[in-house]
């Protein structure tokens, strides 16, 4: 537990808000992304810790995957519980912030995350999408969504918008190629050094299930 009580209610608010997913976003993968961001944030001596926790704790409160596509939700949310909790307005922007901007957005989006709590936040969801762990939760959300786990004859998107990128999120698709079009570019936006050293194994460990998972499925071994 934390010695700060709203961290600890938060904490609490979160589980039991998440405790029926089935999709891969679900406490355990919010508490593996909470543990993640305060290892990082203990290499980057200038991030807040209340903030850090806090950004890990709600990144996923109402993600937009989830809220036929709004990216307004989370935010919305994240405010509601921490005005609720009587948190210091400044520190309510930029968790609210944080929430807003972490989600991977495919296609042209460029929006690069402002400050170093953001940026760990989302290395620490980012890594949790890739190596052993992103590799299940890809499995899990594609079955969720009724997915196909690979098609041969359906090729990845190179998507050119984040509208590209929803719609194919939210409505087709398969999972192997979830890999190409989303997985496979997340170790190039990687922002902390801490970080990035994790994604370099686990960006090696994709490859090499692609690898293996493509000659078996082509009879190769």
């Amino acid at each position: 537990m934390s010695e700060d009580p709203i961290i600890d209610r938060t904490r609490r608010y979160v589980r039991q808000q998440l405790a029926h997913d089935k999709t891969g976003h679900d406490w355990a993968h919010v508490e593996r992304v909470y543990n993640l961001a305060v290892h990082i944030a203990q290499t980057e001596p200038s991030a807040d810790r209340m903030i850090v926790q806090l950004g890990a704790l709600l990144h996923d409160i109402a993600d937009w995957k989830f809220h036929d596509g709004d990216l307004t939700a989370g935010p919305r949310a994240t405010r509601a519980w921490l005005e609720s909790q009587k948190v210091d307005a400044a520190i309510v922007d930029q968790v609210a912030y944080i929430v807003e901007h972490i989600s991977f957005r495919g296609g042209t989006n460029k929006h690069v995350m402002q400050t170093i709590e953001g940026k760990i936040v989302q290395d620490a969801d980012r890594l949790d999408g890739i190596g052993a762990i992103g590799i299940a939760r890809t499995f899990t959300f594609g079955g969720a969504r009724g997915r196909e786990m690979h098609n041969p004859t359906t090729k990845p998107q190179q998507h050119k918008s984040f509208a590209d990128f929803k719609k194919a999120t939210m409505e087709g698709g398969t999972t192997i190629n979830h890999f190409y079009e989303k997985l496979l570019r997340i170790k190039d936006g990687i922002h902390t050094e801490a970080a990035r050293k994790l994604a370099t194994q686990r960006h090696q460990f994709l490859e090499q299930f692609l690898q293996e998972f493509l000659q078996e499925w082509s009879g190769e071994r």
